[in-house]
């Protein structure tokens, strides 16, 4: 998930982009990914230092698909048994990550987390998506996981965190109990694995180029910045 490495990424599209259309970037992520909020930040950071407009766009990526939904223990414990590492050294990286997170605003609170699985969760962002809601979506999930300590492994609790933000309630739980959008999810998934995402975050810039990992600021804003100058240089890129 901490990859920091940058590659070349490819997409179809049905007509080349001008240098006045917003700069598309594509989003790998999981609800249950720490790098994935931090790196958020650290997007939306240097996404503010460009002069034009981004247009982004979420995808599913799970982490952990074979986790129950209602793990009991702690994610110490499943950080141990999934990784094969002594409680004490997880505790020493989730303090780690709990450092850097506080470093860009984020109180995470690994005492509270429910550890489960993030699929249903998947299929809610792409039906926020559908309803042209799904950035903050997104952000209200990551904080319900990180920081507040709200379950986002179960339909009932997910519509509550769907109703929080205007969604509606009754409507969301349809989705969810029918399942409407597992194949989004299972789409972007495959599509990871097209592009060789081994771990995220990572963002595909204009269709073109990968970053993987939370990298700083910066590293966003120059790849933005060189995805408009590219063109500008090229008509016909695409």
């Amino acid at each position: 998930m901490t990859d920091t490495t940058t590659s070349e990424a490819t997409a179809s599209a049905t007509s080349a982009p001008t240098s006045a259309d917003p700069i598309k970037v594509d989003i790998w992520s999981d609800v249950q990914c720490p790098w994935c909020y931090i790196g958020k930040r650290k997007f939306e950071a240097g996404a503010a230092q460009f002069d034009g407009a981004v247009d982004v766009e979420y995808h599913s990526y799970e982490l952990s698909p074979d986790t129950p939904v209602d793990y009991a223990g702690t994610p110490v414990q499943y950080l141990s048994e999934k990784k094969g590492m002594p409680l004490a050294e997880v505790e020493q990286m989730l303090e780690r990550v709990t450092g850097i997170a506080e470093s860009v605003g984020l109180h995470y609170d690994y005492d509270s987390v429910h550890q489960t699985n993030t699929v249903i969760s998947h299929e809610l962002l792409h039906y926020a998506k559908a309803h042209d809601r799904q950035l903050d979506m997104m952000e209200r999930l990551l904080k319900a996981y990180f920081i507040d300590g709200r379950h986002v492994g179960r339909i009932e609790d997910l519509a509550d965190l769907a109703a929080e933000i205007g969604l509606d309630r009754a409507d969301v739980v349809r989705s969810l109990t029918s399942h409407e959008h597992l194949a989004a999810v299972k789409a972007d998934v495959a599509q990871a694995g097209a592009y060789g995402i081994q771990g995220v975050p990572f963002f595909v810039i204009d269709g073109r180029y990968g970053i993987s990992g939370a990298q700083d600021p910066t590293a966003f804003a120059q790849a933005l910045d060189q995805a408009r100058a590219d063109r500008l240089a090229d008509p016909t890129y695409v």
